[in-house]
């Protein structure tokens, strides 16, 4: 397998650099600063970007707020703490979250290089 990997992005924490395994758009941060910014939001909770079986093309993809576990990475885009299983990273190298609000389509979108197809909803894919 290939892994095609695009936008990647490098900063330091304490002497040791880290890859963001996936990218944010600026409308994506725009809308989750947007909800991390609502009132009652539980700020010890970390954007949870991964993958669970199922949807019709054998994979979903995870996006929400969640606790970080043993078996997670943090990394940190553009001042949003993120975590990842690290089994994922393999499925969601490259990938690229987006927000879209038009007449047709609202919500979060991923654009993923690892994905052999994806269903028309977007939010399925196979590797």
């Amino acid at each position: 397998m290939i892994l095609h990997l695009k936008k990647i992005v490098y900063f330091c924490r304490m002497g040791t650099t880290i890859i963001t395994p996936v990218t944010l758009t600026g409308g994506a941060i725009k809308e989750i600063r947007k909800l991390m910014s609502a009132e009652g939001f539980d700020d010890t909770r970390l954007l949870r970007v991964g993958v669970k079986g199922g949807g019709c093309s054998g994979m979903t993809y995870i996006l929400g707020f969640d606790k970080k576990t043993e078996s997670d990475q943090e990394f940190e885009i553009n001042g949003i703490s993120c975590i990842m299983n690290k089994a994922h990273e393999i499925y969601l190298a490259g990938m690229e979250v987006d927000w879209v609000d038009g007449l047709n389509n609202r919500g979060f979108t991923f654009q993923n290089p690892n994905a052999s197809k994806t269903c028309g909803c977007g939010t399925s894919f196979a590797v």
